[in-house]
């Protein structure tokens, strides 16, 4: 009987030993993902330099542009006929959110995050259509005529957003051809680099023949 006892304690010794190691490997561990989560959210930090580059001025510049036209034509009251206004409302909302997105995008640098997209060809798109836009509502707005304060405010400030969305537009249009022209920069020598090597492996037939 004591050697049974004995044998009790020897196995539940291995058991207990068997589950510590089976605990030790187990998959089924505390993992240190909340800490990545919380290292992510530091990685999230306002880039003042971008908002104080000419890109970022710009950018702020259209956000407030925008935004005051939208308030002055939503003050106005009465309208015949009223397609213009609604037309240029549009544009100033869309304006708005479209280029606030994007100024909170590259402001928090979350764009790094997203490499699927072509941002400097987004934003000239943005900017470009936007110019197109405000210039077009600024003019039918214009051409109504109906000499209200709130009506003359939305069309000033639509006009001066179009002149800042096209000084962006083209700049960011340089922009993007400069950084086409030096991606492909690095790949026309890597070409030629290669050629070069394949040149001096034809003309040298020792290397082949060691090769062979």
């Amino acid at each position: 009987m004591r050697g049974t006892g004995d044998d009790m304690d020897g196995f539940e010794g291995e058991a207990s030993g068997t589950s510590m190691v089976s605990g030790a490997s187990s998959p089924y561990q505390p993992t240190t993902e909340p800490v990545s989560q919380s290292r992510g959210l530091r990685g999230i930090r306002c880039n003042l330099e971008y908002i104080r580059s000419f890109y970022g001025t710009l950018k702020c510049i259209e956000v407030v542009l925008s935004l005051f036209a939208f308030i002055c034509i939503e003050t106005i009251m009465e309208c015949s006929p009223c397609e213009g206004l609604y037309f240029f409302e549009f544009v100033s909302c869309s304006a708005f959110v479209v280029t606030g997105v994007l100024l909170l995008l590259f402001s928090l640098n979350l764009h790094t995050r997203i490499i699927h997209i072509n941002w400097n060809l987004t934003d000239l798109v943005n900017t470009g259509l936007s110019a197109l836009f405000f210039f077009i509502s600024s003019v039918i707005l214009a051409s109504l005529n109906h000499r209200s304060g709130a009506e003359i405010s939305a069309t000033v400030f639509g006009f001066l957003a179009f002149i800042t969305y096209s000084i962006n537009t083209f700049f960011a249009f340089r922009k993007l051809k400069t950084d086409s022209r030096s991606q492909n920069v690095p790949q026309t020598s890597d070409y030629i680099r290669a050629r070069s090597e394949s040149r001096d492996v034809e003309y040298r037939p020792e290397i082949q023949r060691l090769d062979a």
